[in-house]
């Protein structure tokens, strides 16, 4: 497998590249420059995707489950190998500064190995059925059977690994799968599927298939697909759930995630795990930091620790080991962040820090005096905006955190065990992580969120209960 970005990427149908007449330039975020060119399944090739899935079906399904774990160690090793090279690609594709990408590249090892693991350890149970005088001598056992094709539709910001948290439980269940990578970083997912081909995956197994909206669409609702994944913009997923209303679907939406610091914490580490969650890539990640609240008694001395944190970041080249702050990804989402915040400034709010774009860049920002009502705090603004707002009790701080259309994960800074409880049983969120923030997620733990957020759970074993179906055989013994 070649780990150099080349000139040009056929698409992976069915297991075999494949050249296509139409090609799409993939342009670096840094700098607006073009790195290579993509071909695009036209309709008739995702036809071919969508029947070679089909006739795979069972292939995947008959593969015994040590033959997938080591199909998906292979891979998680060859990543983990060349984790340098995929960092860089990952970074040339979506402007993610490189000691991040190379985490992301740890982080997709990490995920192809749980699968791994999980694989040889999808089980059923025993039920005793006798439960009155015509069930006696019967008893059932479930087990758990691949459901059937999954289309993987993922987005820009983590090109490897969410693409990876789509692929690895799906062949960890004995799934064949048809992956359409976002349309601005297709190229870590194309050589993901390389990588997959080459660690002994059956062909028509997996499909990679860059292509438009329109021409997906014929996916979406076709029957042979059984799942579909799908990370993104919370409207787009809510309409596609409608769409593919007879399939199993998972939905991963994003948010404007809250953190409320306690007045009973460690300020330093909050700050500085507030300014991690943040501003990490450039806030273009569903669980970052979007909203503070802190404890009156504590506001001023945690704005005193954490404004200098902020102003000291590093914007600039991704590729530079040094570099904290990368480029947006593209034109209209700085033109987006930039309205935002302006109409946030034009009614009260005010900049500590940042506020600004600059050329591909938005500066990191923290916003004072904000209202609900401002789209920095009731939307997702995915971009390095963090807003800080006083608290008068811990309770208000949850209210607060509560009154939001979205719930994917909250953060608490607290060393009082009442307050974390208090927080876990209150707070409308999928995940409650104490004393870290939001965008703290391992790649095992069950991920996903409530009201706008999402729809089922992520999470290696978590994915491959909802990428199968668990079938009963209840058993008479007295014949």
């Amino acid at each position: 497998m070649d780990f150099k970005v080349k000139n040009s990427y056929p698409l992976l149908l069915a297991g075999r590249w494949k050249e296509t007449a139409g090609k799409v330039k993939i342009t670096n975020p840094y700098g607006r420059t073009v790195i290579t060119e993509v071909c695009q399944a036209a309709p008739a090739d995702v036809e071919d995707a969508l029947a070679a899935a089909e006739k795979a079906r069972p292939v995947m399904a008959g593969i015994p489950s040590y033959q997938r774990a080591g199909i998906l160690r292979k891979t998680a090793d060859t990543i983990l190998a060349h984790r340098d090279e995929l960092a860089k690609i990952i970074s040339l594709e979506c402007g993610k500064p490189v000691a991040d990408a190379r985490g992301e590249a740890e982080r997709a090892s990490l995920t192809f190995g749980i699968a791994a693991e999980e694989a040889v350890r999808i089980g059923g149970e025993f039920i005793p059925l006798d439960r009155n005088k015509t069930s006696e001598g019967r008893w059932g056992i479930t087990r758990r059977f691949p459901a059937g094709p999954v289309l993987g539709i993922t987005p820009f910001n983590f090109p490897l690994n969410l693409v990876a948290h789509k692929i690895a439980p799906a062949i960890a269940a004995g799934n064949p799968v048809i992956l359409k990578p976002a349309s601005s970083t297709p190229v870590s997912a194309l050589v993901l599927g390389g990588i997959l081909m080459e660690s002994g995956l059956p062909e028509g197994g997996l499909s990679v298939i860059p292509t438009s909206v329109d021409a997906i669409q014929s996916a979406i609702t076709d029957a042979r697909v059984k799942v579909l994944s799908f990370t993104g913009s919370a409207p787009v997923g809510w309409k596609l759930k409608k769409t593919a209303f007879d399939k199993k679907v998972i939905l991963e939406l994003g948010g404007n995630a809250g953190v409320l610091i306690d007045e009973d914490c460690d300020l330093e580490y909050a700050a500085n795990r507030v300014l991690a969650g943040g501003f990490s890539y450039a806030g273009q990640v569903c669980i970052s930091v979007q909203r503070v609240y802190a404890h009156k008694n504590i506001h001023a001395a945690f704005m005193q620790i954490f404004i200098p944190k902020v102003q000291a970041l590093k914007m600039g080249d991704p590729l530079d080991e040094s570099v904290r702050i990368g480029p947006m990804i593209d034109e209209n989402n700085l033109a987006r962040v930039s309205a935002w915040v302006g109409e946030a400034m034009a009614a009260g709010a005010k900049a500590l820090v940042g506020g600004n774009r600059k050329g591909d860049f938005f500066e990191p920002t923290v916003i004072a005096d904000t209202t609900p009502q401002m789209k920095v705090s009731c939307m997702e603004v995915f971009a390095p905006v963090v807003t800080v707002t006083r608290v008068d009790s811990f309770e208000d701080g949850l209210k607060a955190i509560n009154d939001s259309v979205y719930g994917l994960q909250a953060g608490i800074f607290t060393n009082n065990l009442k307050h974390a409880f208090a927080a876990f049983e209150t707070l409308e969120v999928g995940g409650v992580i104490i004393n870290d923030v939001p965008s703290y997620r391992v790649d095992h733990m069950p991920y996903g969120g409530v009201k706008q957020s999402g729809f089922g759970r992520e999470g290696v074993r978590y994915t491959i209960e909802e990428m199968t179906e668990p079938r009963l055989m209840a058993l008479d013994l007295r014949f």
